[in-house]
């Protein structure tokens, strides 16, 4: 089974890239982010076309993210559970998470997130930023109980190491790569999860963003802030990863690109 999760910055605006992609690379499910649509825009039939069961979870013109499967889908959940102690649901609740049992003959969960941005750091957006990291941490940690093989993949937004950057030093000041941001992705992992590209032994320089200014991609100024997180029985089925590097260069692209994990059937 192979499982993409891919940023797509836009799904009505880079419909035909997409398919494309998907059609060529074929993965049995994907998690689109920042899809910027509510979930009557988002474009259904397209994907339906392509042999997908679709499920969305939409915001008008920001966040949103999606789910398809060439597998039914159950156990649909939409958003995190709970309310942050810090009480900033009410204020920033944002379509940023999607889940799903993927009924195949070995089933997997599917988690597809996208994380908060967190700039500028020092404003209610950093601290948000750590929030939802917070419920994020606790649905884990509750996932993790029923010990099932499962993904928490998407944009983490947050830079783990200086490896992970092409020019560290310029994300210094950055919300991507605090102490905090870092430290809170390390306590998801320290639960027991695993990190794909670790698993995949996947090189220094293997960057899945950069960015639309500045010649980023043509310098090769990337970073590494999408990630597949396994369970133990998903890390126990890990068969391999790839980083699809040339989808950045494709007509119309996302400012990411797709990573897709193999999981043994």
């Amino acid at each position: 089974m192979r499982i993409a999760t891919w940023n797509v910055n836009s799904v009505n605006a880079r419909l035909p890239t997409v398919l494309e992609w998907l059609e060529a690379a074929s993965p049995d499910v994907a998690c689109l982010q920042e899809i910027k649509c509510v979930d009557e825009k988002f474009p259904r039939e397209a994907f339906e076309s392509l042999g997908y069961n679709v499920e969305t979870h939409g915001q008008k013109s920001y966040n949103g993210v999606a789910l398809l499967s060439k597998y039914p889908l159950s156990d649909i959940r939409r958003g995190l559970p709970g309310v942050d102690a810090s009480g900033f649901e009410a204020e920033f609740e944002q379509a940023r998470y999607i889940e799903a049992l993927i009924e195949a003959p070995r089933p997997v969960r599917v988690g597809g997130l996208y994380l908060p941005n967190g700039n500028p750091v020092g404003t209610p957006k950093f601290d948000y930023k750590l929030a939802w990291f917070d419920r994020l941490h606790a649905h884990a940690r509750d996932l993790l109980a029923l010990e099932e093989a499962f993904t928490l993949c998407g944009d983490y937004n947050v830079i783990p190491e200086p490896r992970d950057a092409d020019k560290p030093e310029t994300w210094a000041g950055d919300a991507l790569f605090q102490p905090e941001s870092r430290a809170a992705l390390r306590a998801l992992k320290f639960l027991g999860l695993s990190d794909a590209g670790e698993l995949g032994n996947q090189p220094d320089g293997t960057y899945t963003f950069w960015d639309y200014q500045a010649g980023a991609w043509q310098r090769d100024h990337g970073i590494r802030i999408d990630f597949h997180l396994l369970s133990p029985q998903a890390a126990d089925r890990f068969r391999g990863i790839v980083t699809h590097r040339d989808a950045r260069d494709m007509e119309k692209p996302s400012d990411h690109v797709p990573v897709v994990v193999e999981l043994e059937d």
